[in-house]
């Protein structure tokens, strides 16, 4: 794709108007229309200003770049690299801290990198097949031989993570992730209403355990400032208590280990 029409895309889907992002950008409508219409070759630093303009992800500030004619601005380092390996420690130090709660590190595409010793709770009798490496968090969480036969408010929380793969399809357009959604609804059965367990302010899961049934909500932490592509996607992902009776089974497990 030429620059110009993958601007035009980017701004479409951000509901932008050409003047709207000249604005942002610190440039004009005429320019922004230019550059749309291949009458105008922007600098580096322009392509790099609507690309933060529009929020693009590392990645696709670097598939602009490219797209313009410029090498990547943004390294993408492999997790085995050493000079990476101070975040993952800081992420681990982070998960370990976590505990006795579970807590994942995953990436872009729900990938598991790290995990505390909780997160085995999370995974007991799942078969043996969904926890060989890489192992996929959003196949895990869903699949009729994960941790689904488990999860007694299934359709709520399936809804939940359903939910948030479709926003960040509309928000990056990512065939790889488009896959992973077909095969995560092929799990489900069609969507009903939103049921007693959809809460405003977050969806609970309700997780059957050798402790009994835990009521966990996550949080999701990313590196907001990184200028790695990599850094960039990690997520953690911590698993709290929805209730003092989960809070006291897990801290009891904790004891217990």
């Amino acid at each position: 794709m030429d620059f110009g029409t993958a601007l035009k895309d980017w701004r479409t889907r951000r509901r932008l108007s050409q003047l709207d992002l000249a604005l942002r950008a610190g440039t004009t409508q005429r320019h922004v229309s230019f550059m749309e219409s291949g009458r105008s070759v922007p600098g580096r630093g322009m392509v790099l200003r609507v690309a933060e303009s529009l929020e693009l992800p590392l990645r696709e500030r670097n598939g602009l770049l490219h797209a313009a004619g410029y090498a990547p601005t943004y390294p993408e380092t492999r997790l085995g690299d050493p000079a990476i390996r101070p975040v993952l420690d800081g992420l681990r130090r982070l998960l370990d801290g976590h505990r006795p709660y579970p807590a994942i590190v995953v990436d872009r595409y729900g990938v598991l990198v790290a995990k505390n010793d909780a997160f085995a709770l999370l995974v007991e009798g799942v078969a043996p097949e969904l926890l060989e490496e890489p192992v996929d968090t959003l196949r895990l969480a869903l699949h009729p031989r994960g941790m689904a036969p488990r999860v007694a408010n299934l359709d709520d929380w399936a809804r939940h993570i359903l939910e948030r793969l479709r926003n960040d399809l509309a928000r990056i357009p990512d065939e790889r992730l488009a896959a992973q959604l077909a095969e995560l609804e092929g799990y489900l059965p069609p969507a009903s209403a939103p049921g007693p367990e959809h809460l405003g302010f977050a969806v609970p899961v309700r997780l059957s355990t050798s402790v009994g049934e835990l009521r966990l909500i996550t949080a999701i932490t990313t590196f907001a400032t990184a200028a790695d592509v990599t850094v960039s996607e990690l997520k953690l992902e911590t698993f709290l208590p929805a209730d003092a009776e989960t809070a006291d089974r897990l801290h009891s497990t904790a004891a217990v280990a």
